[in-house]
């Protein structure tokens, strides 16, 4: 019996498959975005794993380094991610309390503020906030003060730029 003519067909005469079935729900066909426009986050399709890590030295010693930094994570956030304002605010917070964390307490907080930046980025996948903890890695190692206080300025101007 001859199926109805008034129903879509794709190229191999199937009816098409419903957009919910696909993870990620209703995003268009993939003819909308060209060469995927590089943004699969699954496929690193040869590219580097990102952008090169944050240099904690220059970070501590220049800090128009630390405000082209914040530009890129703000930019990449933009472009991968769909991150929102109270999420970074929230982590925010938590450096702030650790900068204040007495000195011998300071590295442990950078070290559990780690854990947490690591579940957040997993759970909202925000991929562009790797490097951030990369450099909070760097930072919680080399566990000097200055360091500690340009990470939590670096995070700063990151909310003030994502404004």
């Amino acid at each position: 019996m001859p199926e109805p003519q008034n129903e879509p067909r794709n190229r191999d005469n199937r009816p098409p498959r419903d957009r919910g079935d696909r993870p990620g729900g209703d995003r268009g066909d993939r003819g909308d975005r060209g060469d995927r426009g590089g943004r699969d986050r699954g496929d690193r399709g040869g590219r580097p794993d990102g952008p090169p890590e944050i240099d904690i030295e220059k970070l501590i010693a220049d800090s128009l380094y630390l405000d082209n930094q914040a530009h890129v994570v703000v930019s990449r956030m933009r472009d991968m991610d769909s991150g929102t304002k109270s999420q970074l605010r929230r982590l925010y917070n938590a450096v702030r309390r650790a900068v204040r964390a007495p000195e011998s307490e300071r590295q442990h907080e950078f070290v559990m503020l780690r854990a947490r930046l690591a579940y957040t980025i997993a759970r909202h996948s925000l991929r562009s906030l790797d490097t951030l903890e990369k450099l909070l890695l760097q930072v919680t190692r080399k566990n000097d003060a200055r360091g500690y206080e340009r990470f939590k300025d670096l995070f700063e101007a990151i909310i003030a730029y994502n404004e």
